[in-house]
């Protein structure tokens, strides 16, 4: 009798699996099923309970139409499907992109599961870019922008719902306080002093030309070591930009690895312009030109179907960014040790400059001149004019404040008892 019970009462508690459902011997439970693709998937739970909330969001993934892939694939694999697919950029735009990813989702955050991705892990990951690896708000930019793209994909390949980095961005900019240099050009006195002792110096001459040209057109780096000599008319006095030399340091494309350049057009229509050419401009192209001669140099390279550049090194080769700030570095350091040792009252020294202040500085003297805001922009090929309403304003301001500094020091050379009133 008491074994009759005993059948019953374990009939009672028996558990009753449903379709896919199955216990393992270690005592979990699993659920299987094949997917639209036919392919055989299970997950696993330590509770039937567990289990079945997994159930439950499966069957939610299927009328939503996600992909049960979901639950295995990584940002990282997605990423590398955009990678291939990706189609209408420009190289060094799509190289950028490769490097700011692998620099820094694809370590850590690129390995998380696309399903489990929500929107607070998105924001935490870029607090964390911002408070623990200090990164500006311009990288973090640059990483927004390629993830975003990247999860955008992860919806419209139904691996995710809504992409968890909308507006992700717009939050992080508002809750933190980045600090942002501005950048500014070098003022007249400290222009003069940097052309004249390039003009001087015996060992720093032959860069002469090229900081010459950078500071009378207001070129990008990529767009005066770009020039070739048919690029430029020294009768009509005019410089035509229609081509930019990208400099890529140590990253891998496609047959491709380590240092290497390329030559591109101008990612906006804006870009490609002619700028005219003022007279010392002219005249640092004609100085490249019999230094090249007096010293048997020529153009050795030809890069994508390009040759014949202006602003080679001894050997032949092109310029590019890097050599030219390392150059500039090592100016400003012998340039303010000649002043120095002059013991000058308040001498005039070189600030910490780079090959892009070059740029600005161009800009800050048409400003100074009074030069249409319009005339600026197509100088320095801005697509947007908003871009160059910002300069323009940063500049007039720090004029205006000169301007009242000066006009103060009058009142205080114009004591109210010399002011005599007219008689009447």
């Amino acid at each position: 009798m008491a074994g009759k019970g005993q059948t019953k009462r374990k009939d009672k508690d028996r558990i009753v699996l449903r379709t896919g459902e199955g216990q393992r011997p270690n005592g979990t439970y699993e659920y299987r099923w094949t997917d639209r693709s036919g392919t055989r998937r299970r997950v696993y739970a330590k509770t039937l309970e567990l289990l079945r909330e997994k159930e439950e969001e499966i069957q939610k993934d299927k009328c939503d139409g996600i992909k049960a892939e979901a639950r295995y694939v990584t940002v990282n694999d997605v990423f590398d499907m955009w990678r291939q697919l990706k189609r209408g950029l420009k190289d060094n735009t799509f190289q950028n992109y490769q490097y700011m990813y692998n620099m820094f989702v694809r370590p850590d955050f690129g390995k998380t599961r696309v399903s489990s991705l929500k929107k607070s892990d998105v924001k935490r990951f870029y607090n964390t870019l911002a408070d623990e690896r200090g990164l500006q708000a311009s990288t973090i930019d640059s990483v927004h922008t390629v993830l975003h793209q990247v999860l955008d994909m992860a919806v419209d390949d139904a691996y995710l719902r809504v992409n968890p980095s909308d507006n992700v961005l717009k939050e992080l900019k508002q809750s933190h306080i980045f600090k942002t240099e501005k950048r500014r050009g070098l003022t007249k006195p400290e222009q003069e002093l940097l052309l004249d002792f390039l003009q001087r110096n015996h060992t720093y001459n032959h860069w002469y030309p090229i900081i010459a040209v950078m500071v009378g057109t207001g070129l990008r780096v990529g767009e005066v070591t770009g020039l070739r000599w048919c690029d430029i008319d020294l009768e009509e006095g005019l410089v035509d930009v229609n081509h930019t030399l990208v400099y890529y340091d140590h990253r891998e494309t496609e047959g491709k690895k380590g240092c290497y350049f390329n030559v591109n057009t101008p990612k906006t229509k804006a870009g490609t312009r002619q700028v005219p050419m003022l007279d010392f401009v002219r005249d640092a192209f004609i100085q490249e030109r019999e230094y090249q001669e007096a010293n048997d140099i020529h153009c050795a390279v030809t890069i994508d179907g390009y040759t014949d550049f202006i602003f080679v090194n001894r050997f032949g080769a092109t310029q590019h960014q890097g050599t030219l700030n390392k150059a500039i570095r090592r100016i400003i350091r012998d340039c303010n040790d000649e002043v120095l040792l002059r013991e000058e009252a308040e001498p005039v020294l070189l600030p910490h400059f780079s090959c892009h202040s070059l740029r600005h500085t161009f800009t800050t003297r048409m400003c100074e001149a009074g030069v249409n805001i319009k005339v600026i922009q197509d100088a320095l090929g801005h697509a947007d004019i908003s871009t160059t309403l910002n300069i323009y304003a940063d500049v007039t301001k720090e004029l205006k404040k000169d301007e009242f500094a000066g006009l103060d020091l009058y009142f205080k050379k114009s004591p109210q008892q010399n002011i005599t009133s007219p008689a009447l």
